[in-house]
C-alpha cells in the first residue's frame, strides 16, 4: 500500500517516530502540503493521512486510487465526508488523545489570568522588585479560585476532566451538554442549561464541538447573560466566539479576561481584534501538542490504519 502523509510537521517535527505507520506500506511523508499540490502528491496513494490539509470533494474525486483517509486530529471538518462515503472511503479520526493536555492548558490559561505569574515574573526581571520599598507588590488584582463557580460548556471527555481539576481547586462546577439536562451529579457538580451556566459562572470554559449551533455562540446576547467580570477560556474552536463582540466586552470589563488557545483563523490575520484586546492570554493552538499527547495520536493513527488493512476499520466518522 502506498501511504502519503500530507502535513506531518505539527504532529511530528522530528522528535517522534512514524515507524508504526511506515511499516504498513510504502510511506512518503511531507511536512507541509500547499493546496495546489495536494492532488499531485496524493495521486498514486491508496492511503492518505492529513491533519489540516483539505480533502474536499474535488480532491477526493481526483484521487482514483484512494481507499482510506486517516486524520491526525479529532476534528474532521477538513474532509468532505459525504464525498468520501460516496466512494466507499472510510475516514478515521483520533478521539480523546489530547484530553489530559487540553485540560491542563485550561488551567494554565486560567491561572495566568487569576495569579498573573508571567506578568509578575516579567516585572521582577525588569528590576521592579529590586526597586520596591516593600517586600512584595502586585501589578494586577489577584484572584483566588477556591469557592468560585466554573461553568463548562460541553461536558464530554475534556469537560469532565476539567471538572475534576476545578473541584480539586475547590471550585463549584456547573456544566451544560447538548441535552442540557438539569441534574445534580454531586454537591459541587451540576448539569444545567446553557443560560444558567452563563449566568452563574465566574469562569466560563468552552469544550463544545464546532457545529452550526455552536458557531458564534459567544456573541453579544449570550455575553449579556454572563456575570460582569467573568473570565472566559476557549480551548475548543475559535469560531465559537464572536471575536469582535468578545474584544468589545473585554474593553468595557464585561469580560474581565480571556484565555484562548484557538482563534477563528489560524494563523490569525493581522486584523483579528483579540490580538489587540486588553486582558488576554493567547497561545498558538498548543493545548493538544504535548509530546505525550502527540505520541498517543501517532499510536492511534497507526492502529486505525492497521484496523482498516485488516478489514475492521475503527474510529470511522463517515
Amino acid at each position: 500500500m502506498r501511504i502519503v502523509i500530507l502535513d506531518g510537521y505539527t504532529t511530528n517535527p522530528g522528535d517522534l517516530s512514524w515507524h508504526g505507520i511506515c511499516v504498513q506500506g510504502e510511506a512518503t511523508i511531507y511536512d507541509h502540503t500547499p493546496p495546489a499540490l495536494t492532488v499531485e502528491r496524493a495521486k498514486n496513494a491508496e492511503i492518505v493521512i492529513s491533519n489540516k490539509t483539505v480533502l474536499g470533494c474535488a480532491e477526493i474525486e481526483a484521487l482514483p486510487n484512494l481507499k482510506y483517509i486517516g486524520l491526525l486530529s479529532t476534528g474532521f471538518n477538513v474532509v468532505d465526508l459525504a464525498a468520501a462515503r460516496a466512494r466507499g472511503i472510510p475516514v478515521a479520526n483520533i478521539p480523546a488523545y489530547s484530553t489530559p493536555s487540553v485540560a491542563q492548558m485550561v488551567f494554565a490559561l486560567l491561572l495566568e489570568l487569576s495569579s498573573h505569574a508571567g506578568v509578575h515574573s516579567a516585572s521582577v526581571h525588569a528590576g521592579d522588585w529590586m526597586r520596591s520599598r516593600d517586600f512584595c507588590y502586585w501589578r494586577t488584582p489577584l484572584l483566588e479560585l477556591t469557592g468560585k463557580t466554573m461553568g463548562i460548556v460541553g461536558y464530554g471527555r475534556i469537560g469532565q476532566e476539567v471538572a475534576k481539576i476545578a473541584q480539586a481547586f475547590g471550585m463549584k462546577v456547573i456544566a451544560c451538554n447538548r441535552a442540557q439536562a438539569v441534574e445534580q451529579l454531586s454537591p459541587t457538580l451540576r448539569l444545567d442549561t446553557l443560560d444558567q451556566v452563563l449566568a452563574r459562572s465566574d469562569v466560563v470554559t468552552l469544550h463544545c464541538p464546532l457545529t452550526e449551533e455552536t458557531e458564534n455562540l459567544i456573541r453579544w446576547d449570550n455575553i449579556a447573560k454572563m456575570k460582569h467580570g467573568v473570565i472566559l477560556i476557549n480551548t475548543a474552536r475559535g469560531q465559537i466566539l464572536n471575536e469582535r463582540g468578545v474584544a468589545e466586552a473585554l474593553a468595557t470589563g464585561r469580560i474581565a479576561g480571556l484565555g484562548a488557545d484557538v482563534l477563528s483563523t489560524e494563523p490569525p490575520s493581522a486584523d483579528n481584534p483579540l490580538l489587540y484586546a486588553s486582558n488576554t492570554v493567547i497561545t498558538p493552538h498548543i493545548a493538544w501538542a504535548t509530546k505525550e499527547a502527540r505520541m498517543r495520536l501517532i499510536t492511534v493513527a497507526s492502529k486505525n490504519l492497521a484496523a482498516f488493512l485488516a478489514g475492521t476499520p475503527e474510529n470511522v466518522v463517515n
